[in-house]
């Protein structure tokens, strides 16, 4: 018996959250012929499996993609799911040709173009964005494995609301958006919340002088700073801001704030600042790191597993990179700017590969 037929396309988009969804525009754009493939079964699934409560920190004026405007009042604040809807309505009122529930297994050269192998079946092209983000596997410390079983632990991700957690007390450990924002729902839920978080965090506010701090950044160009540049590797530098929850918002619910963690060892865990905390849950908001072990092509990736590329370009012909923090800018990983980058890779991608109007037809044609 054999399996599915190859299928071939000119340009295959890996990932169908907002970084693909905005490439699949920009191609259209350029008119190139795409596939989107998404491995959830649904559109906008990771914003959806997100904490009931999130809140985008960019208005709804700065949070969706080209050709689509966010059906909601310019200077309001999204949920996560009304973010997962739109990007479900983008994907359907534009006909972007997505593929859901096809998850990539492997990618490799092959000749001048590209194998990729999916639980679905297998896929030629000539050209390949990977628009996968950088959400992709939990950071979970090592001092984790020191605590009991009988201490609730769960990761940002799989978080959902207080009443998941069990009474007593709660540490949340990171010093990003998401630990501040977590800390202080479930303070605000009745719960005894310490929030371990690094000296370098800084919070910011949402609204200066009257204006949404997007507004400055656009106006004074923040936004398109290179991560290359002086200023852009400063910025990079400290890279850990918190938008419009200040310190003593947590404080006045109940928060209590400490230094790192050195070591979990039962239910107790130690922290730098010489505490030692008796907890009964610990939520780990300490981010997502990449996992690009699928990429079966070794000069894609440099020693660490991080591609190697200059603004999404990779140094292999006909492979791209989308949506990672920095790729160029700050604005490189949000919803609202990573089509900037897209139009770079598009413009890029029509260069290498004419269209079929100025003699390219056929599936051989484009691999040639």
């Amino acid at each position: 018996m054999t399996g599915p037929a190859t299928r071939a396309v000119e340009v295959l988009v890996i990932g169908g959250g907002q970084a693909g969804l905005s490439m699949g525009e920009r191609l259209r754009h350029a008119g190139r012929e795409f596939t989107i493939l998404e491995a959830s079964d649904r559109i906008g699934h990771s914003w959806r499996s997100r904490w009931d409560s999130l809140q985008l920190f960019t208005p709804a004026r700065y949070s969706h993609l080209p050709g689509l405007p966010l059906p909601l009042p310019s200077w309001s604040y999204p949920g996560k799911d009304q973010i997962a809807d739109y990007l479900e309505e983008y994907a359907a009122e534009l006909r972007l040709p997505v593929e859901a529930g096809t998850r990539v297994t492997a990618l490799r050269r092959t000749g001048p173009g590209f194998s990729v192998e999916t639980a679905a079946g297998p896929w030629e092209a000539a050209q390949v964005v990977v628009a996968t983000g950088p959400f992709q596997t939990p950071s979970v410390p090592a001092a984790a494995r020191g605590l009991s079983g009988h201490v609730a632990q769960v990761h940002s991700s799989g978080y959902q609301r207080p009443a998941q957690l069990r009474g007593g007390t709660v540490l949340v450990v990171g010093g990003g958006n998401s630990g501040y924002q977590i800390a202080l729902e479930l303070a605000r839920s009745g719960r005894g919340v310490h929030l371990s978080r690094g000296q370098h965090n800084v919070s910011v506010p949402q609204r200066l002088l009257g204006r949404d701090l997007f507004w400055w950044q656009e106006v004074l160009g923040v936004l398109d700073i290179p991560g290359e540049s002086r200023a852009g590797r400063r910025m990079r530098a400290n890279d850990s801001t918190v938008i419009g929850l200040p310190l003593r918002r947590l404080t006045a619910a109940g928060v209590t704030l400490h230094e790192r963690v050195v070591r979990a060892e039962g239910s107790s865990v130690q922290l730098a600042d010489d505490t030692t905390l008796k907890v009964d849950a610990v939520v780990w908001a300490t981010g997502f790191h990449t996992d690009f072990s699928w990429i079966q092509i070794p000069e894609a990736l440099d020693e660490s597993g991080s591609p190697v590329h200059h603004r999404g370009v990779s140094t292999v012909r006909g492979l791209y990179f989308l949506g990672l923090p920095w790729l160029h800018t700050t604005g490189s990983a949000l919803l609202g700017f990573v089509w900037r980058d897209a139009a770079h890779l598009a413009a890029t991608i029509k260069a290498r590969c004419p269209p079929a109007d100025d003699g390219t037809t056929g599936t051989s044609g484009r691999f040639g």
